[in-house]
């Protein structure tokens, strides 16, 4: 019997199966779909999950597989020049499309001993105080310790277990999709410019080999949503919008999606947890979905492994939902904000307008690219040094970075004086005696990092360190 279930092998799920593993804890995935995704949706990783994957040794193979990109402020339709002073060493996204993201974790993951089961389509959940169970569509049932629902918007283990999913239906909906396009590119440009001057959600980007991503407006809000749109949907609203249809042929894939925000009222119920657009739906707008559901999963990881090995303290499993649905609510707000910038109407085109000024102050351009990044995250840990809450960036030390000590996916005690002590939790928690390099600022002795990379404490006490060991890290051990 696995020790637990993640239901849904997109980003989220593999990611959380990944974290899970580096404790050791016996993972099998379930996946509806018999085969991985074409689908691109998400085109790519932001800086706190360029970060994360460094933290895990995985930096490397995302970079082989993407391209750097700064975009500052990248927010309604807006850019501007990569803003100084971003807190990160990591001052880039990497452009990586989703079908690849999911390849590369998936690799990962299957190297890591994980069971991924393809063509398992769970119909129904079950659970009391020992474990929980999963119905498959072909009649069969597994049961675990705890799940997991990374299943998607449409999530049929939240609705299994009754959570409210309250927010705002779409109002406007876009097609997205890959196709080949036989215009040639000076016409595709002249277009593009010429629509998106009051259509922001209309263009068409080179992939290669005579492949574009397109994105159109859709005329009004489909009465099923379900329904996959079709290539002469994508030509038709081309034509109306652009003039032409570019020629558009050889469909790779064809989607839709609308700006329905959305958000699980909780994230756990007993020893089912929801992660990723199981826990949450929103625009794409600032190409944040797909991040977002990387690190609930890492959030979450650390905390349901403690929890099957025992050792979780008290309150460690719930402060996921306290911890990343205020995240998730804030993530929903600004894709709402950058929908309303989108608008055509002369309102939002003043709003733009006026924002766009805004955002050639510094601060400005610093604060929204590090909303939508995600490095400005801060837990609300309680009281302490001003760090605590907060991730830590990667720094120099004295045998190499930072996150180099973190592949593991422990908790980590960076004490520059070598006096405090971590004996009582040596099993889950590395001591690293060293100094940051004279290049690097960090205003304080020590500090202890949650396998998260979030600042847990920081100071030069003894007796608050012993404390903030027991409370992220459970009883010391004899």
């Amino acid at each position: 019997m696995p020790e637990v279930i993640v239901v849904g092998a997109g980003p989220t799920g593999l990611m959380l199966a990944a974290e899970l593993r580096l404790h050791e804890v016996d993972v099998v995935v379930l996946e509806r779909r018999s085969e991985p995704t074409r689908e691109s949706r998400g085109q790519g990783l932001h800086v706190r999950s360029v970060e994360i994957m460094d933290q895990r040794g995985l930096l490397d193979r995302f970079r082989a597989a993407g391209e750097e990109f700064q975009v500052g402020g990248f927010f309604g339709g807006i850019t501007k020049p990569w803003p100084d002073l971003l807190d990160t060493a990591h001052p880039y996204g990497l452009a990586v499309p989703q079908p690849v993201t999911e390849r590369l974790l998936e690799e990962h993951v299957v190297e890591a001993g994980v069971d991924i089961r393809r063509g398992h389509e769970v119909v129904g959940v079950g659970q009391d105080e020992d474990g929980v169970s999963v119905d498959l569509a072909d009649g069969s049932r597994l049961d675990a310790r705890y799940l997991v629902g990374c299943d998607g918007g449409r999530s049929t283990v939240r609705g299994r277990i009754g959570v409210g999913f309250p927010g705002e239906p779409s109002r406007v909906e876009t097609l997205l999709g890959e196709m080949r396009l036989t215009a040639d590119q000076t016409e595709i440009d002249a277009v593009t410019a010429r629509v998106a001057t009051t259509q922001l959600r209309f263009g068409a980007a080179p992939l290669g080999d005579g492949v574009y991503r397109v994105v159109v407006p859709a005329e009004g809000v489909s009465e099923d949503r379900t329904a996959e749109p079709t290539l002469a949907d994508f030509q038709q609203r081309l034509r109306a919008l652009g003039g032409t249809d570019f020629g558009a042929h050889s469909p790779r894939w064809l989607s839709r999606f609308g700006d329905a925000t959305r958000q699980a009222e909780r994230y756990r119920v007993g020893r089912v947890l929801l992660a990723g657009d199981a826990a949450h739906v929103h625009p794409p707008t600032g190409g944040q979905g797909l991040n977002l559901g990387v690190q609930d999963a890492f959030n979450l990881g650390w905390k349901l492994a403690a929890a099957v090995r025992g050792w979780a303290p008290e309150g460690l499993l719930d402060s996921y939902h306290d911890e990343r649905h205020p995240v998730g609510a804030r993530v929903l707000d600004n894709t709402r904000a950058q929908m309303t910038l989108l608008g055509a109407e002369p309102g939002a085109v003043a709003l733009r307008g006026l924002l766009k000024e805004l955002m050639d102050f510094e601060e400005v351009n610093r604060y929204v690219t590090g909303m939508v990044t995600a490095v400005d995250v801060r837990y609300d840990l309680g009281e302490g040094h001003d760090l605590v809450g907060g991730r830590l960036r990667d720094v120099r030390l004295g045998r190499g970075r930072l996150y180099e000590l973190m592949h593991g996916g422990r908790g980590l005690l960076l004490d520059q004086g070598g006096r405090l002590s971590a004996t009582g939790w040596a099993d889950r928690v590395d001591h690293v005696i060293d100094t940051i390099d004279s290049g690097e600022e960090l205003d304080v002795p020590a500090v202890l990092l949650r396998p998260d990379g979030h600042v847990a404490w920081a100071g030069t006490d003894e007796r608050e360190l012993a404390g903030a060991l027991s409370r992220w890290f459970g009883a010391a051990a004899d």
